[in-house]
């Protein structure tokens, strides 16, 4: 046989955790329309206007029906100038100080319609 032997090729990345997820509770995702114009980061409370359907950080004054959150950011992204797809949790239990609220939102003011929806707000305990 000629020639020589090579190993299979290791590609390493630094992870770096953000504890946003807290357990092994079932995850629901799903990919969604993010409106253009956004800049957001994974683990921000988001809600869906109901006219167009597209998500959005969701604000407490906002009227377009995305003052309810519905999902939380999986990942950052920013849109620019046209709408683009991103994916978001849907359902889970989340580490809730990793979660980021639009303006004017609480913890406990979200906490109802995210409980309804299947997504748990807890304090991380230290082990």
């Amino acid at each position: 046989m000629s020639g020589s032997l090579v190993g299979p090729a290791v590609q390493a990345e630094t992870y770096t955790p953000d504890k946003l997820l807290l357990t092994d509770y079932p995850v629901i995702t799903r990919t969604v329309t993010i409106l253009a114009g956004q800049t957001i980061q994974r683990g921000h409370l988001l809600g869906r206007i109901t006219a167009s359907g597209k998500y959005i950080i969701s604000l407490s004054a906002a009227s377009d029906g995305s003052q309810t959150p519905c999902a939380i950011a999986a990942d950052n992204i920013t849109t620019g100038g046209s709408d683009a797809s991103t994916g978001v949790f849907e359902a889970g239990e989340f580490n809730e100080a990793g979660v980021i609220l639009g303006t004017a939102h609480t913890l406990a003011s979200v906490r109802p319609a995210l409980t309804a929806r299947g997504i748990h707000l807890k304090a991380a305990v230290a082990a």
